[in-house]
């Protein structure tokens, strides 16, 4: 009689999917997720602040004109009005008006309802600007402007870079040559002239930053994914997708695309730390967010007159935090690159 030996599984083993492979990468840079936790918190702040409830009164006079940091006062606070009582040697007023021997009890009575209600006070950490109004509240509404305006610009330019990139690269001829000469007479002209010929002509306030930055900066983006749409387009798995029918839309987006996200992605972190410094330039120079509206280029701007006469807490915080966002989506970015590199995915 035959041993029945137990059934052994061939299937092949499982492996992790690109983006979870990329994942497991990443949270192994403690560099990476370090700043990952910075950036997510920027972004916590940020998002508080466009809902009002954290630096929503940036516009307020709250103390001295550029009082030093750690500057505390009395919160401004609208009191009962005093009643004056003319008083002299030879004044009685109860002939004239029968309440007045009471006034000096409401007078009384107000004076001490005056002395607790400016009890409370008003301590600004990072001091205050040439108007009295808070350093603080202004560099956490300014990130606010600054970042979205650096994150929307970059969407826009790779989604511009993207567009063109994938037409180009896959179809080629006409429609290729087309797109390279739009991307040649773009390159041709300095990025900064540039950017300021799209200023002189839509003016400021952030949806014509937005669209200046975006207009003049995917080439970059285009440039990459042109090549990676040409060396896809001629792989096996479009040429399969080819002969089972699928359309040239289809194999755009649906087959090609999804390989070189990685590509796009990394490039549209790289574009949002440019277009913030752009941004602070453009703001810096006037022709950037509004008057109405603060970021940290127009910090860097008022700053700048100050500081000649010592106050240099405004440039310092505009500085301070610029410096920290801009250093720590850096690194997050190069840990990002590091972690979707294909070549690194057969060591998993």
């Amino acid at each position: 009689m035959s041993a029945v030996l137990p059934a052994t599984s061939t299937a092949a083993p499982r492996h992790a999917g690109v983006w979870s492979a990329a994942w497991r990468r990443f949270r192994s840079d403690r560099v990476g997720m370090a700043s990952l936790a910075i950036v997510g918190a920027s972004m916590f702040l940020i998002l508080l602040s466009a809902l009002g409830l954290v630096a929503g009164n940036w516009q307020r006079e709250l103390a001295l004109p550029n009082a030093p940091p750690g500057f505390m006062g009395p919160a401004p606070k609208a009191g009962l009005a005093v009643i004056a009582v003319p008083s002299g040697p030879n004044v009685d007023l109860s002939d004239v008006d029968p309440l007045a021997p009471r006034y000096g009890e409401w007078q009384a009575g107000v004076a001490k309802y005056r002395t607790v209600e400016t009890v409370k006070v008003d301590t600004l950490p990072l001091g205050a600007d040439r108007l009295g109004r808070d350093v603080l509240g202004k560099a956490v509404k300014g990130a606010q402007i600054s970042i979205f305006v650096g994150m929307l610009a970059a969407l826009l330019a790779t989604a511009i870079g993207s567009t063109f990139g994938a037409f180009g690269g896959f179809f080629g001829g006409r429609v290729g040559d087309a797109i390279e000469w739009l991307y040649n007479v773009f390159t041709s002209i300095p990025s900064i002239l540039l950017i300021f010929a799209f200023a002189a002509v839509a003016g400021r306030g952030v949806q014509s930053v937005v669209l200046i930055l975006g207009l003049a900066g995917w080439t970059g983006v285009y440039r990459l994914v042109r090549a990676e749409f040409i060396k896809h387009s001629v792989r096996e798995y479009v040429r399969a997708a080819e002969a089972i029918g699928a359309s040239s839309l289809s194999r755009i987006f649906r087959h090609i695309l999804p390989n070189v996200s990685h590509v796009i992605l990394v490039q549209l972190s790289i574009l949002v730390v440019g277009f913030i410094k752009a941004e602070v330039i453009l703001s810096y120079l006037g022709l950037g967010v509004g008057v109405d509206q603060v970021s940290w280029g127009t910090m860097l701007a008022e700053a700048q007159s100050e500081l000649i006469l010592g106050h240099w807490w405004q440039l310092a915080a505009a500085t301070a935090f610029m410096a920290t966002f801009v250093t720590a989506f850096s690194l997050f970015t190069d840990g990002l690159r590091d972690a979707l590199d294909p070549r690194l995915r057969g060591l998993e």
